[in-house]
């Protein structure tokens, strides 16, 4: 019974021997307490811990079994593991800086439990409380930036970015330090993450696309990265980073796979892209992606609003906001607002006539429009001339042959 315990851990406590007698004795009881079950179990190991933090046990004993019953975490049931877990740090706590390491291991533990419940918020802030810069322990950095890497993820788990952002700046920090090419690439998948969720898309995205080429990371997760590198591009507001990354990942031929690829080609090439063609792509989208700005569009119809806007400045000189209202399907008052802050920010060459009501856009020089219509002519040959390889590969070959002869 777990009062057999108490009693056996009470005249221990009163007794005399040496350390490794008595650390002997103590696991001996440890052991008996273990092979209870449920509720016994409960009350027996909390009458160990309560045992190990009194003042009178030998801080080099209580250390040692309290190490080992850590060892047994993992074996408890989880309902029992959480409760002892809680107990113990609350009996600890006016000892902690004597049992930082056996602490930082309940921490670890009691979180690998919440995190199984699915409890991200609880699961992050039992981590939060390892004290890894303040305690005397010194920790290696690998724990740290493993451990700040995990509260970052389970922040972002819990919908909350902010936190997570915090977390992964202090990760930043030591990832240099660090050797570990596992833990560089949980970094980059994690600061990633948490830019996509701040809505820093055109960052998020570089990530990503960064990560898809990693040979360290299996195949289907680089492919993955790629699409998050694809929707966070798409996604982005409108802009020379945004037309950069665009032409980089056109011109990956792993990105004709993906789902969105047809979003892909049709913003690359500056084609108007209507509503009713967004529609598959929305479903695609993590729900944080999905959220409304302050005018109450959704990012997507922001990013697409801005890109049509685009795609207009290079294919008119002028238009009312009449017009461009119409043509990016939404009133002119928001089209011309749009316009009026892509200019601002020097995202679209032009001005506006307030008193006309028209958008002017900076005249285009011939040439890159040039180039672009061979370039989109070339993409289109290329296409056809892989569709006829796929239909009649014979007759490619022998073409092909007969081209190289002459």
């Amino acid at each position: 019974m777990a009062s057999g315990v108490r009693q056996e851990l009470a005249q221990l406590m009163n007794s005399s021997g040496s350390h490794k007698d008595l650390a002997g004795k103590y696991r001996q009881i440890l052991e008996k307490a273990l092979q209870f079950t449920d509720a016994e179990q409960l009350e027996a190991l909390k009458a160990f811990v309560e045992a190990m933090v009194n003042e009178n046990v030998s801080l080099v004993i209580s250390r040692q079994l309290l190490t080992d019953f850590c060892t047994h975490l993992p074996n408890l049931p989880d309902g029992t593991a959480k409760a002892v877990c809680h107990f113990t740090l609350e009996k600890i706590q006016p000892r902690v800086i004597s049992f930082e390491e056996q602490v930082a291991s309940i921490r670890q533990h009691l979180a690998t439990i919440y995190e199984k419940e699915e409890d991200w918020r609880n699961a992050a802030q039992v981590l939060v409380g390892i004290p890894l810069e303040t305690g005397q322990k010194q920790y290696n950095v690998d724990y740290k930036l493993d451990t700040y890497l995990k509260i970052a993820r389970l922040y972002l788990e819990d919908d909350d970015p902010v936190q997570a952002e915090a977390y992964i700046n202090r990760a930043s920090l030591l990832q240099n330090e660090s050797t570990n090419e596992q833990l560089q690439i949980h970094y980059k998948v994690c600061y990633a993450r948490v830019l996509d969720y701040r809505r820093k898309f055109i960052e998020a995205a570089q990530r990503y696309n960064e990560l898809s080429y990693k040979s360290i990371v299996h195949e289907t997760e680089r492919l993955e990265a790629l699409k998050h590198a694809l929707h966070c591009t798409i996604l982005a507001s409108a802009g020379q980073q945004r037309s950069r990354m665009l032409a980089t990942l056109f011109k990956d031929e792993r990105c004709q796979q993906l789902a969105a690829y047809g979003i892909l080609e049709k913003m690359y090439l500056d084609r108007i892209i209507r509503g009713n063609q967004l529609q598959e792509f929305a479903a695609m989208l993590m729900p944080h992606q999905k959220a409304t700005t302050a005018d109450g569009s959704s990012i997507l119809d922001r990013a697409v609003i801005e890109h049509n806007l685009l795609s207009a400045s290079k294919l008119y000189n002028n238009i009312t906001f009449e017009e461009l209202g119409a043509l990016l399907e939404i009133p002119p008052a928001k089209a011309e607002k749009i316009a009026s802050q892509m200019i601002t920010e020097g995202r679209m060459n032009g001005f506006i006539d307030q008193i006309d009501g028209i958008v002017h856009f900076e005249t285009r020089e011939p040439l890159p429009t040039w180039d672009k219509q061979i370039q989109s002519l070339c993409f289109q040959v290329n296409n056809l001339l892989e569709k006829i390889s796929q239909a009649a590969p014979e007759w490619t070959a022998q073409a092909i042959e007969a081209q190289m002869t002459q």
